[in-house]
């Protein structure tokens, strides 16, 4: 059975993104691969062994299109209220809290945040299917 191990990302500048990954999800760089044309960083926590993978290119100095059919990355959190108030306090935007339903039923509780790159990050409370 397939294992998921990590998703990449492109990155425009290495510092930036590393700084946002370490300071909104507690991700420390856990191997670096540099290359002629581009650089490989993995990141990840003690939490999960899935990493998240930036891809710097070198020679790129524009933002990247993300186009319309990218979806998102997805993290689970014990306390999310309290995570909204930390990465509000750090200056990282977190957009507004969401109770997601069908109907009645809650499904989910959730809230979106931006990497420096543009790319979504959905943070979840953690419980029912993000244990």
């Amino acid at each position: 059975m397939a294992k998921a191990i990590h998703s990449m990302i492109r990155a425009l500048q290495e510092a930036r993104s590393v700084a946002f990954y370490q300071t909104a999800f507690g991700l420390s760089v856990a191997d670096r691969l540099d290359f002629t044309g581009f650089t490989l960083i993995y990141m990840s926590n003690p939490e999960s062994g899935f990493e998240v993978e930036l891809t710097i290119n070198k020679d790129r100095t524009e933002p990247y299109n993300l186009g319309d059919g990218y979806g998102h990355l997805a993290v689970s959190v014990d306390d999310l209220d309290a995570e909204h108030a930390r990465l509000t306090a750090a200056g990282l935007a977190p957009r507004k809290l969401v109770d997601f339903k069908n109907g009645d039923v809650l499904v989910a509780r959730f809230f979106f945040i931006a990497d420096p790159d543009g790319y979504q990050i959905e943070v979840v409370q953690r419980g029912g299917r993000y244990l």
